[in-house]
């Protein structure tokens, strides 16, 4: 989307990102170079695109992303590309008997022992934040997620759209953790990977900043209230500037002025593409509406608090679906006369009002999701607080299968 050439919601990017584990012992396995291969002169790729999907690796060793090559204006027929994809990269990687697993946390990961830097390509930045951050935690080495990437042109557009996903941000773990275990037990929090991810810069608060990114409508106010605090808190540890603002910038969501679009992160990775579709047109539906109008007015989607969509953020972060929604106002931007509600049943309204926005395969998908709740619950359900590492292989190798067949988890 470089320099703005899209208006809002005209083209979107969706990424994927994976791990690599082992088929017999489930454990992390640093071989996305197996997957990427090497150029003609025998030096090892960071980037390849197959048509329109690109691949790539990420700051550990053994997270594979996988991307659409170019804006795209249309979800249709994504599903099928990323699986295609998924299949392939599968083939290769049964070479080592390795295959691709989802969910957004490994759960019996130890990232202190486990976590390897990527070492090719862009691998001076990796070792800044590894100097400045340690990344040998879950926060850095153990969190997938899926980004969705969403156009604007202009500081309206960009004012408009970033109100409106401030907004959805403390719904997305509703429809979308899939991280309850860390370490082989459960954490506590269905979307665990958002709970420690708002931890693993506590060294320099303003990079995260609260999550829910502050209310900020133009590019110059986002560059003075943001860009410009991070740039001052991280000098003292980036003498040699290797660490982009726009990189460094880790809200739940984030605006990428450099290519006219705002990168939505808090999103858990699902068990296959056509969930992850599913859940992107789900989020694009209702930013749409509230771009419009539909449930409240744009300046009311301005002036609402940072702090309590926060509070909210934190409600469903612990308890995804389950969550209680107690604030009325809230509640009413969304066209809800009610005190408090849960977060499913908001999600089932929100569903009903733009589901004629979403293709009929996601609609399917979604409608799914929504009965049986998120990915988080169903592996909780099924596991228990505590489960065996047997267990644990047993049941995350039927997600892998569920990635190897593009269905969904039940």
């Amino acid at each position: 989307m470089n320099n703005s050439p899209w208006h809002l919601f005209e083209r979107f990017g969706i990424e994927l990102e994976y791990m690599i584990v082992s088929k017999t012992t489930g454990k992390v396995l640093p071989h996305v170079d197996q997957v990427l291969g090497k150029d003609e002169n025998g030096e090892n790729l960071s980037d390849v695109e197959h048509g329109d999907v690109g691949l790539s690796n990420e700051l550990v060793s053994h997270v594979l992303e996988f991307k659409c090559a170019e804006p795209a204006k249309s979800f249709d027929g994504w599903s099928e590309r990323f699986h295609h994809e998924i299949l392939e990269a599968n083939q290769k990687l049964s070479k080592i008997d390795a295959e691709l697993l989802p969910t957004a946390a490994h759960p019996f990961m130890d990232p202190m022992t486990e976590t390897k830097l990527w070492p090719y390509d862009c691998n001076e930045i990796y070792e800044a934040y590894d100097r400045i951050f340690d990344c040998r935690g879950h926060g850095w080495a153990n969190l997938q997620s899926t980004h969705l990437n969403i156009s604007f042109s202009g500081d309206a557009e960009f004012g408009t759209l970033h109100a409106a996903i401030r907004l959805l941000l403390p719904l997305i773990p509703a429809m979308a953790a899939s991280s309850p275990y860390l370490d082989g037990r459960y954490t506590g929090f269905k979307d665990a990977r958002i709970e420690t991810y708002r931890h693993n810069q506590e060294k320099i608060p303003s990079i995260t900043g609260k999550v829910i990114p502050e209310a900020v409508f133009t590019e110059a106010d986002y560059n003075e209230k943001i860009f410009e605090v991070v740039k001052r808190d991280i000098a003292p540890f980036d003498p040699e500037h290797l660490l982009n603002h726009f990189f460094l910038n880790s809200r739940g969501a984030i605006a990428r002025f450099d290519r006219g679009a705002i990168e939505i992160r808090l999103v858990d990775i699902q068990e296959c593409p056509k969930a992850d579709v599913a859940i992107a047109e789900f989020e694009m539906a209702i930013l749409k509406a509230l771009a419009k109008g539909t449930f409240a007015s744009l300046s009311a989607q301005k002036a609402f608090d940072t702090d309590r969509l926060v509070k909210i953020l934190f409600a469903t972060v612990k308890d995804a679906e389950e969550a209680e929604i107690r604030d009325a106002e809230y509640l009413k931007l969304f066209g809800i006369e009610k005190s408090e509600i849960q977060a499913k049943e908001l999600l089932q309204i929100l569903f009903e009002k733009v589901r004629s926005e979403i293709s009929a395969e996601s609609k399917a998908a979604l409608e799914i999701i929504l009965r049986r709740g998120t990915l988080a619950s169903a592996l909780v359900k099924k596991l228990g607080n505590a489960p065996s590492r047997e267990a644990f292989v047993q049941e995350y190798a039927k997600l892998a299968r569920s990635l190897a067949q593009n269905t969904l988890y039940e």
